[in-house]
């Protein structure tokens, strides 16, 4: 993918008409455009996004990305029209076709190290709720839920759930919430902490616009350290979390934006930083 300046504005569609891509002032969007089948994500679609991820990852033109849809549903989770065919099934093939699959696509978005901004209209279900969890930012409209509809087909928690939800909410209301596959409303999200904003239907697009607005102009390399140093501090030991925070900064204290920061700071005037 071409790197664009950052005033520059690009819309591209990888596969057709169903993932939409948009560049614009540093602002990444990836729209699902699925409306007639609840935005239920294919694999050859799969395979977009985790592109489009991995990319964003190096591309310095992006500077924060918005994962949205079109329609009436965020996602419905993946679409499971190939599910239970193709013969007889040899030992490991499902945990592979998981594991490159869904759980690689959550993954992207874990390991980005562009801020991942979910903008959250409606119904997010299955893998569709995982992956707006996965995003460190989430913006909700009132009329959005969150459904882990796994146990309702008679399947496993998978698409990273039990990764993601006991850290995001704790084992107790995790083991609720994928033992009855209930609805979860966007206020109860927000109570549990799984949202960041809540806001009516009307707000949405303003209200994303404005937080990837501030992040695209924010010290990129700063918040990329930031984000994995919180994500990995869930998984290791205070030992360890403070020799990487450590690293970190001395990592980010070769940056421009450090710099950058610490000038205007001292100057008494708003920083100008170029995201490196």
């Amino acid at each position: 993918m071409t790197a664009l300046s950052e005033n520059a504005h690009e819309t591209a569609d990888p596969i057709g008409s169903t993932v939409l891509r948009d560049l614009t002032d540093g602002v990444l969007t990836i729209t699902l455009n699925r409306p007639e089948a609840a935005n239920a994500i294919r694999a050859d679609q799969r395979d977009a996004l985790i592109s489009l991820f991995t990319q964003a990852d190096g591309d310095p033109d992006v500077r924060v990305v918005v994962l949205a849809a079109n329609g009436r549903h965020f996602c419905s989770g993946a679409d499971v029209g190939g599910i239970g065919g193709g013969g007889e099934k040899r030992v490991g093939d499902p945990m592979r076709k998981i594991m490159g699959g869904a759980q690689r696509l959550v993954t992207s978005i874990l390991d980005c190290g562009k801020p991942v901004i979910a903008s959250v209209q409606g119904v997010a279900a299955g893998m569709g709720a995982h992956l707006a969890y996965a995003a460190d930012l989430v913006v909700a409209s009132d009329q959005a839920s969150f459904i882990e509809s796994f146990v309702l087909r008679g399947l496993v928690v998978d698409a990273g759930g039990a990764y993601l939800l006991p850290r995001r909410i704790g084992l107790q209301k995790a083991k609720e919430l994928a033992f009855f596959g209930d609805r979860l409303p966007a206020a109860e999200a927000l109570a549990l902490g799984l949202v960041n904003r809540v806001v009516p239907a009307d707000q949405l697009a303003a209200t994303t616009a404005e937080f990837a607005g501030r992040l695209a102009t924010a010290p990129t390399s700063a918040i990329a350290l930031t984000k994995r140093l919180f994500n990995t501090s869930l998984d290791g030991s205070r030992e360890a979390a403070l020799l990487d925070e450590g690293m970190a900064q001395e990592i980010q204290s070769y940056a421009h934006d450090s710099g950058e920061g610490v000038a205007a700071f001292k100057e008494r005037r708003s920083p100008e930083y170029r995201g490196w």
